[in-house]
This record gives structure tokens, sequence and C-alpha cells, in this order.
């Protein structure tokens, strides 16, 4: 895919786009995730942009965003302490603001995380320790590509990925999620040609 036939397919109102990846980043990289997160903010006019708001990717690419538009990023957090600092003028919402009982697809599809199925349901019925909470991670990066009530559902997702040992931790799971429900995605092999 090309950047000008992503932004014909995919700059209309009430586009969600996912821009995330992993945590590590190469030193080589980060500006190129930088850089995309401007470039994507700069070329189009829609598009709102989600992520986890993690160290790493996440917060490389909205930096770039918020370069030129913080208003269009938005963040599913796992608590609504998050990385607070990070995040000041950022649209935001956390875990504690979705009642999960109403949400049985989400529940249904963080379970395919073989690592942490268990814990899912522990967290779900309101087991809340250091152990489970490694759920919410799984279930806020399900949220980010289905929605819930008050949220969009993905329409596409730009990932930084572990080119060596692909589709795992969470950036994994997330990219499953979006292939198993049909939401396109590319990672950096796709997008550094738009650079």
């Amino acid at each position: 895919m090309t950047l000008n036939k992503f932004i014909e397919q995919y700059d209309y109102t009430n586009s969600v786009v996912l821009l995330e990846g992993k945590r590590k980043v190469k030193p080589e990289d980060e500006a190129s995730l930088i850089c995309l997160g401007k470039l994507l903010a700069t070329q189009t006019k829609n598009i709102t942009f989600r992520n986890g708001n993690a160290p790493g990717a996440d917060e490389l690419f909205c930096r770039g965003v918020s370069m030129i538009d913080k208003s269009r990023i938005q963040l599913v957090l796992p608590d609504k302490e998050h990385r607070k600092k990070n995040r000041i003028g950022i649209d935001a919402i956390s875990l504690e603001e979705i009642n999960l009982i109403n949400e049985p697809e989400i529940i249904y599809q963080s379970k395919s995380n073989k690592k942490t199925k268990n814990l899912v349901e522990r967290y779900v019925n309101g087991n809340r320790d250091s152990i489970t909470n490694k759920a919410a991670y799984i279930i806020r990066d399900t949220i980010k590509v289905l929605g819930v009530s008050n949220i969009a559902p993905a329409n596409f997702g730009i990932f930084y990925d572990d080119l060596v040992n692909p589709y795992e931790g969470g950036t994994g799971h997330t990219m499953k999620i979006c292939e198993a429900n049909n939401i396109p995605i590319i990672n950096q092999n796709t997008w550094k040609k738009w650079l």
C-alpha cells in the first residue's frame, strides 16, 4: 500500500487508525516513527490516531502527531493513572470507565491470548492484583481494535513490530485481533517507504 492509497481509503470522518508497536525500538528507527506520526497528521485531515500510551513506539508515534495536532490522538489505557504525565491535553479513556460485563465480545476475543486467558476472566470478575492486572493490558489492546459502546472500532492498523520475532506480546495480540476481525494492518516494511 502506498501513502496516497492509504490516505484515499482511510482519511474520512470518524476514521480510526491504530498507530503503535513495540516498547523496544531500535535507536536507528526512533526518528522514523516520529516522522511517520508527523507525516500522517500533516497529510490527513480526519483520522483519529489511537494507541495505548506505552513507552517506545506508541510514544514516538504520538510525539510526531502531537507536533501537528494533539487533538487527533486517542489513548486507550489499562488504568486512569497509566503514564499520566505523558498525555497532557490528549483524549484518553481507561478500562475503569468501561463496564466490561457489558462487552462480552471484548472478553471473548481477549481470551484468545493463551498466556493471559485465565487472568482475563479473573480480572473481569473483579479480582485485581499485580498478577491479574496483566490482563488489563490485553483487554485494553482488544478494545483499541474492536471499540466499545463509546469508542469506535479501528479501521486500519499501522505497527512497528519486531521483525525477527513478529506477532509477540501485546503488539502481536493487537495485530492478531485486527486480522481476526478483517482490519488491514501494515508494519514498517511498508510504511518506511512512505517517508
